[in-house]
């Protein structure tokens, strides 16, 4: 008796499944036959009738259909009033709409619809509805994306309909606030759900979303119009809270470029205790063996592997910047030791060398240099837009400051230069070659500069005037931070970087340099020795 019971209840099941996708085809069908029907709709210059043929159109969802409409979209839709019929334009053709085959005899009378800004909307949203059933996960998201801007009343039925048949989660998103968008503005719809729409949109939380939430119309209802107030109230107090976090990204990639820029000079200037104005042109000279590398050795030979080129040019960079720097310490400085206004006025004149060598050899111009592919694009981290080539910046910013600490603490060479920093005649006469010390600093400190410019040269024009703008902001990092500390030009640099970030906004760019100067001035005045005082030559002397 039960198996009897169940048997029926299947065959009913079955029977109704039946009768509904018979049902289905019919409509289908009948959309289908219907739509030479509705192109006549079309041959019209009453816009109101205009707009709602182009809705029924888009609601048979035949491909011919979204020929039509995006025909009508690119002006390419003509009518004729007296036959009561529409042609697409293809070059000096038309073409039948239903068919697509070409029209032997067009009417003389033929003419382009009329498109205004309210046609364009219905275009826009006819679009979206023929494309929401998109078997491309892309398009059926553009349609979602495209239903939410527009809002419209007619399009919540399609989307509904979508979201039902949704598996992908992106899609699925972005349809949920379609239809939220569709009913906070349907003035028709019961407060409860334009309520619970306003809390779905709040979660977009965008300048969009809350632009859309303010043009909610809400007079009618004290209710609504407290949760659309809550909502953008919400979203602005994220907004702020993203654009603090958005500073404080800009200002360690800022202070990332300084770190890179000034670690060296915190070396020379530390075990040294000269002023090397020369410093900016060792990372010009970096960035010129990038633009080596790529110009003359991988585009023209090797450009299937082009993405090598910068970790190869950083090497490069290196010994090119040390090797300037060996011979600009033997050459010059070496001479000039203990007279710190002669060494500033030298080795800006090597600058100016430099320059004008680099300018001869390559030209004034800037120098074009590329990107590898993984470094271009960006990515969104909780609402932040980080580009990948920052992203490098700021890592490889990091590891060169490691390895140099390394260097420092972990090897023959580094405990070396950590006596002669702390006592040279101790050093010296513990048997330790303070003359080659003093050499193989200025080469590394310069070479670091030089890996500098390897990373600079991806955010920055290369040019002979490249360092110019980095050693005025490389000597307010490593004094503030305390003369050869490496340590407090770390903290200095990231400082300085995101202090300079925040100050912009407010006071622009140029000024914000020159508070940020006024302070660092006024805090020396009280801290000579910068945040991390350390004992040794430079402060001794």
């Amino acid at each position: 008796m039960l198996g009897m019971v169940r048997s029926r209840v299947v065959i009913k099941a079955v029977r109704a499944l039946a009768l509904s996708l018979a049902l289905l085809l019919g409509v289908q069908g009948a959309h289908a036959a219907d739509f030479p029907a509705l192109l006549s709709h079309l041959a019209t210059t009453d816009f109101g009738e205009l707009e709602k043929a182009i809705a029924d159109i888009a609601e048979t969802g035949t491909p011919e259909a979204a020929k039509v409409i995006e025909a009508l979209g690119a002006q390419k839709l003509v009518f004729s009033a007296t036959a009561k019929a529409v042609f697409i334009k293809s070059g000096d053709d038309l073409l039948d709409p239903a068919t697509g085959t070409k029209v032997s005899a067009p009417p003389a009378d033929s003419e382009p619809i009329r498109v205004n800004n309210r046609i364009r909307r219905a275009i826009e949203a006819a679009s979206g509805t023929l494309t929401l059933a998109s078997p491309d996960p892309v398009k059926r998201l553009t349609a979602a994306e495209s239903a939410y801007k527009v809002h419209d009343a007619k399009a919540l039925a399609p989307v509904e309909a979508a979201l039902k048949r949704e598996s992908d989660a992106g899609v699925k998103a972005a349809l949920v606030q379609a239809r939220a968008a569709i009913l906070a503005f349907d003035i028709s719809a019961p407060d409860a759900k334009r309520i619970e729409a306003v809390d779905t949109l709040k979660t977009r939380a965008n300048q969009e979303s809350s632009a859309l939430l303010r043009a909610i119309p809400a007079d009618t209802s004290p209710a609504l119009k407290s949760s659309i107030a809550g909502a953008v109230n919400a979203i602005e107090s994220h907004l702020q809270a993203l654009a603090y976090a958005q500073n404080i990204w800009f200002g360690i990639s800022l202070g990332s470029v300084l770190l890179l820029a000034a670690i060296g000079l915190a070396i020379t200037f530390g075990v040294m205790g000269i002023i090397n104005m020369a410093h900016g042109e060792m990372v010009m000279l970096g960035a010129y063996t990038v633009y080596v590398v790529q110009e003359y050795i991988f585009r023209p030979h090797f450009p299937q592997y082009f993405g090598w080129s910068l970790p190869l040019s950083i090497p490069l960079a290196f010994l090119v910047a040390a090797m300037v720097g060996i011979v600009i310490e033997r050459g010059i400085i070496r001479f000039l030791y203990g007279r710190p206004l002669e060494t500033l006025l030298a080795t800006w004149g090597v600058s100016l060398i430099l320059q004008q060598a680099v300018r001869t050899a390559f030209g004034a111009n800037n120098r074009e240099v590329g990107a590898p592919s993984y470094m271009s694009g960006s990515f969104d981290f909780l609402g932040l837009q980080i580009t990948y080539g920052r992203l490098f910046i700021v890592g490889f910013a990091l590891a060169t400051f490691f390895a140099l600490l390394f260097v420092l603490k972990a090897t023959s060479f580094g405990l070396k230069m950590r006596a002669v920093t702390q006592n040279r005649k101790m050093a010296a006469a513990m048997g330790i070659r303070t003359p080659r010390i003093d050499m193989m600093a200025f080469a590394l400190g310069s070479g670091i500069a030089g890996i500098a410019g390897v990373a600079l040269s991806q955010i920055d024009n290369v040019s002979p005037n490249l360092g110019q703008s980095y050693i005025v902001d490389s000597f307010m990092v490593v004094v503030f931070g305390g003369v050869g500390n490496l340590w407090g030009t770390f903290v200095a640099a990231f400082s300085l970087g995101i202090a300079n970030k925040f100050l912009e906004p407010f006071a622009g760019a140029v000024l914000a340099k020159i508070i940020i100067l006024v302070l660092i001035i006024l805090f020396i005045q009280k801290r000579p020795r910068g945040l991390f005082a350390l004992k040794g030559r430079a402060v001794e002397s």
